[in-house]
């Protein structure tokens, strides 16, 4: 494979290109971003209310990868291959709750829900459920490396990307004061959104405000272009804040109760955060949400988006509405960034060039992708 030349995209953003079409529409390269980019990295994969209950299990599949989400006995929620040691068997083939072991279907061996290997019957024969050929202790379940915060699940494939707490401490100190509980709002406060578009279109998208007055009409009546900010930092996370925050309420005037604790910032703030590689948070003074991006191919994308409160017991009606309305909203993107996909099979396109005033946070994920894409193909370089 070419490799693609990354060099216009690592430029200032007064003279920077975005990235290369191939980035968004050629097989080899998405290949070569779930590597770089996805794999080495803390990636959204789920969120903790997919597992609410001591033994729920979710498979999931992942850049290709069969991965299983369970909430073991502790309490705890771990991420595993989602197949068997013994011939690579898938273990949990549809959402369950593991009342005792997790059991292959193909020759019964059974982990716990902490992924110890528990049982292989008849391994050494007939009756025989153990064999000195095979030790239990060295095959377990294989973990993935995992983490949650704001209830997301991230995970880290490779095992190279430095502790969770530390590649993001910037973004857990911005937000330390919705380090609290978060209650996902159920069922009624889930959905998911299938786009035919690269997931970086999706980031960038979600990365600026510059779109507003024309995608989002409704929103900027009230939330306007200039009430935004931008949010930068570099090699980490970027995305808006709007200082005009205004809560849903409904005919009575009621509205969501507020997170404990917070500053009078938040009163009138929200923010909106594109926490590299794939996962997109919003906080506001009475709800957060959180948008996980999984990437089917180079141009298709499944976005899952989870809507939190402060109280468990939030007025279902209200909760209803306020999904409705941020489903109304993050539609409003699809035609664009499907649009944007298909411009991206236009030969000769440069990647674009960047409003040296609004688009910084977008610039900003480019040059990201750009920097993890130089990191893994530098070892490659020199051989």
């Amino acid at each position: 494979m070419d490799r693609t030349d990354l060099s216009p995209v690592r430029r200032a953003l007064v003279t920077a290109h975005g990235l290369p079409n191939a980035h968004y529409i050629d097989p080899a390269v998405f290949d070569e971003e779930c590597k770089a980019v996805l794999s080495d990295n803390w990636a959204g994969l789920g969120v903790g209310a997919d597992v609410p209950e001591i033994g729920d299990a979710v498979p999931l599949t992942f850049l290709g990868m069969p991965l299983l989400m369970v909430r073991d006995r502790g309490g705890n929620v771990r991420v595993f291959q989602n197949i068997c040691r013994h011939r690579g068997m898938i273990l949990v083939s549809e959402p369950r709750k593991i009342e005792g072991a997790i059991r292959c279907p193909y020759h019964s061996w059974c982990y716990s829900t902490e992924g110890k290997l528990v049982s292989t019957p008849h391994v050494g024969g007939p009756g025989r459920n153990t064999h000195e050929g095979i030790d239990r202790a060295l095959l377990g379940l294989i973990e993935v490396r995992s983490h949650i915060w704001m209830d997301v699940v991230w995970i880290n494939i490779s095992g190279n990307a430095a502790p969770f707490e530390d590649a993001n401490a910037d973004l857990l100190a911005r937000w330390s004061e919705f380090d609290k509980p978060l209650h996902h709002g159920g069922s009624d406060s889930r959905f998911q959104l299938e786009v035919n578009c690269n997931w970086k279109l999706a980031v960038e998208n979600y990365c600026e405000s510059y779109h507003l007055p024309w995608i989002h009409p409704g929103l900027n009546s009230y939330s306007r272009l200039e009430d935004h900010y931008h949010i930068e930092q570099v090699g980490r996370f970027s995305g808006q804040g709007t200082l005009v925050y205004r809560q849903l309420r409904d005919e009575d005037g009621n509205c969501f109760p507020d997170f404990d604790g917070l500053s009078d910032k938040w009163d009138t703030a929200a923010e909106y955060i594109s926490a590299f590689p794939n996962v997109l948070l919003g906080v506001h003074r009475d709800h957060t949400f959180a948008i996980i991006l999984i990437p089917h191919g180079p141009e298709r994308t499944v976005e899952h988006v989870h809507l939190y409160y402060a109280d468990a017991d939030t007025d279902p009606n209200l909760r209803m509405r306020n999904t409705v309305q941020w489903k109304e909203v993050f539609e409003e993107d699809i035609f664009v960034v499907e649009g944007m996909q298909r411009g991206r099979h236009a030969v000769g396109f440069d990647g674009g060039r960047f409003s040296p005033a609004m688009d910084g946070p977008t610039h900003m994920f480019h040059d990201w992708v750009a920097a993890q894409m130089e990191r893994y193909r530098a070892p490659l370089a020199a051989e």
